[in-house]
């Protein structure tokens, strides 16, 4: 039997590559989209056996001829992850239209084209559990920050678009927002200055559990999005956060 299909943007560093790893582990062939880094996208298709594309999910058009790619080499996905996310922090009176553009095209937009892209596939497929699709989404697309008037709209905006989804395409395809609190990626610890010991422990006093997230603790929640046990789950948000906000 072919083992059914994964599609994950951003899928070959940070948190999208526990998602990879996890999905790998559950049986499926994945195709990992990545934007920049080659380097990290080799090294997880050496490691985990993806098979990765270079693909900017903002340009509607080169999602459009990924898609067709995967679909004609691999066939339909049962999993699509949009996780591909992008981060420009300013103040609002200093963030440019570009800053603006970017985040928005990425985190909201490139949501909006893979799906319009895969999607329809997805509906088409004579898998007999159907088709989930998780976006991820972020704690700031429900509580705002300062800085980040770009990420945090673009990200309420995956939320709410996860909504809209699950009621247009179900019951075929179930579509949920998988929303990770603050988890310790390369990226995260730098921009929160995580390896100073008063920077650590200012983020730790704001959660219960008392420890910073691995990306294998959101990969655990993917896995119950993907699985069987959440069948009866969509137009839903799962937040891993260890306790911090508790929405």
């Amino acid at each position: 039997m072919t083992r059914p299909l994964a599609v994950v943007s951003g899928g070959t560093r940070g948190i999208g590559l526990a998602l990879s790893d996890r999905l790998v582990k559950l049986g499926h062939r994945v195709v990992a989209f990545y934007h920049s880094d080659a380097e990290a996208a080799g090294l997880a298709a050496d490691r985990l056996g993806l098979h990765v594309m270079r693909v900017d999910v903002a340009d509607a058009d080169a999602v459009a001829r990924a898609a067709e790619t995967v679909l004609a080499e691999h066939g339909a996905p049962r999993v699509l992850v949009n996780n591909a996310g992008l981060n420009v922090d300013r103040p609002f009176l200093e963030m440019s239209l570009d800053d603006w553009r970017r985040v928005v095209d990425t985190n909201l937009s490139g949501v909006f084209h893979l799906c319009r892209a895969l999607v329809p596939a997805m509906l088409d497929s004579d898998d007999d559990g159907g088709g989930v699709v998780v976006n991820v989404g972020a704690t700031t697309g429900i509580r705002p920050r300062r800085n980040g008037v770009n990420y945090c709209a673009s990200k309420a905006g995956v939320l709410h678009l996860t909504k809209c989804l699950a009621l247009e395409l179900a019951p075929r395809v179930r579509v949920n927002c998988l929303i990770p609190g603050l988890i310790e990626t390369d990226e995260v610890v730098a921009r929160l200055d995580l390896d100073d010991p008063d920077s650590r422990a200012a983020a730790l006093a704001e959660i219960p559990q008392r420890r910073i997230g691995t990306p294998e603790d959101v990969a655990d929640a993917l896995e119950f999005l993907v699985g069987s046990g959440s069948a009866y789950l969509t137009g839903q948000k799962i937040i891993v956060d260890g306790g911090q906000f508790m929405w």
